[in-house]
């Protein structure tokens, strides 16, 4: 199995995600806008519903939600210079006075309790917070009998802690398993877990694209490619850059090889009383066992 080094002497770079987020080009979620779609046909989603999607990154998904469903949209993505972006592109649209963005991060909401009807978790959720907090802010904010979403990256394999971490510097974001993201959910008070594989083939960002997170050598043209370098020089300098470069290699070459990651859509309903019965002690047991048993390399 191939290994990836953590970067040395670098304390600032970019990650993929910073990288494909630095784009001029507007670009759907890993899924596309079928997994978008999907999300508003499970969660019920109809006029007039608060949907708040968590590290939305350029607000795609959620202008899709507005203009297509007539919701009443929030969004939070800890970037700034997206939160402006967007801001202005909502206002040329029309639609300010439905959708608004807030700089924030996942694990500390500036919403109150138990206000929205469906609440999105998107890959850049977990950019600048943990799962668990983020989790717990997610399943905070969302009304009894809502839904809440998240479309994250999963292991698919057994990963190690250290190559856990590499890897989660490297993409941007903290993968976890099926496992793990089911029971974070149950803690807080998400029950009727609903579990959707988008790992295959157009799931990613374009029809061909044969991994569920973006790839920066995969994505690109190289002019567009020379530009987003040329932004990431300007923010995070030739140092930070160069060490991007080189884990890129690695893990484009690790990722290709031995599909560590999926995409999965899980979907599930805020319990009235989160502090009483999460969910049946069975379905915990069942899960770990299905972990075991597909991790089982005996």
């Amino acid at each position: 199995m191939a290994s990836i080094a953590p970067d040395e002497g670098v304390a600032d770079a970019p990650s993929m995600l910073d990288l494909v987020r630095l784009s001029p080009r507007r670009l759907f979620p890993p899924g596309g806008v079928d997994l978008v779609r999907q999300i508003a046909l499970l969660s019920g989603m109809s006029e007039g519903d608060e949907v708040l999607v968590v590290g939305c990154g350029k607000g795609e998904s959620l202008e899709y939600f507005v203009q297509e469903y007539g919701v009443r949209g929030s969004g939070v993505e800890h970037d700034a210079r997206l939160v402006e972006e967007t801001t202005d592109r909502f206002r040329d649209l029309g639609i300010a006075t439905r959708a608004q963005i807030q700089q924030g991060v996942a694990d500390a909401l500036p919403y109150r309790d138990a206000i929205f009807d469906v609440v999105v978790g998107e890959i850049g959720t977990t950019t600048r917070s943990g799962p668990a907090g983020a989790v717990k802010q997610i399943a905070r904010v969302t009304r009894p009998g809502g839904t809440v979403v998240l479309v994250q990256p999963v292991w698919k394999a057994p990963v190690d802690p250290v190559r856990r971490a590499v890897l989660a510097e490297h993409l941007g974001v903290h993968p976890q398993m099926l496992v793990e993201w089911k029971r974070l959910l149950r803690t807080h008070g998400v029950a009727e877990i609903l579990v959707e594989d988008w790992s295959d083939d157009e799931t990613a960002f374009r029809g061909n694209a044969a991994k569920p997170f973006p790839d920066f050598a995969e994505l690109f043209s190289l002019p567009e490619k020379l530009g987003i370098l040329r932004r990431a020089w300007g923010r995070w300098g030739w140092t930070g850059v160069k060490a991007v470069l080189q884990r890129e290699r690695d893990v484009h070459r690790l990722l290709t090889r031995e599909r560590l990651l999926g995409l999965d859509l899980i979907k599930g309903v805020r319990v009235a009383d989160p502090d009483g019965p999460e969910s049946p002690p069975t379905a915990e047991v069942e899960d770990i066992a299905t972990e075991l048993f597909l991790f089982d390399e005996s």
